[in-house]
């Protein structure tokens, strides 16, 4: 385990390197299987929470999953981090912030994204202070699921 005695403050110093990186892995609990699963997916970070947005909505997997259980994993970079995750009240600041901050990473390099920005699921996922785990030491280990395309 990294030595990990830091604040809300230190922990945002410690994930704004990684503000750029182009993905991170979301590790849910599988809400059938009870197994978890990792998925590879587009992310904008603000502060100590990831804003990710799913195209298929409810549908997603990983959506449902993290609604049964919102307790999840986060790896950036060489780290994981646990996290609790939670879908985004529409209309609110906070889903326009989510919408704003992914759409306006990714929109320069990829195809049209207007249409996945305004129907999207915003969801947020809140990197707890208790500070970065070893892989396999928490609750949600990357497992060997499925990967998710990054507007899902």
């Amino acid at each position: 385990m990294h030595p990990y005695h830091g604040g809300v403050d230190d922990l945002a110093g410690r994930l704004a390197p990684l503000v750029g990186d182009d993905y991170c892995y979301l590790t849910t609990r599988g809400r059938v299987t009870g197994r978890p699963h990792e998925i590879e997916i587009w992310f904008a970070l603000h502060g100590t929470t990831l804003f990710l947005l799913a195209g298929a909505r409810e549908r997603s997997d990983w959506v449902r999953n993290l609604i049964a259980d919102p307790s999840v994993t986060v790896r950036l970079g060489a780290d994981h981090y646990p996290a609790t995750a939670r879908v985004l009240e529409a209309g609110t600041e906070e889903d326009e912030r989510a919408r704003t901050l992914v759409f306006d990473k990714y929109s320069p390099t990829n195809r049209d994204l207007t249409g996945w920005r305004a129907a999207a699921l915003p969801v947020a996922i809140d990197v707890r202070h208790d500070g970065p785990q070893q892989p396999g030491s928490g609750p949600r280990e990357p497992g060997s699921g499925s990967r998710a395309r990054p507007q899902s």
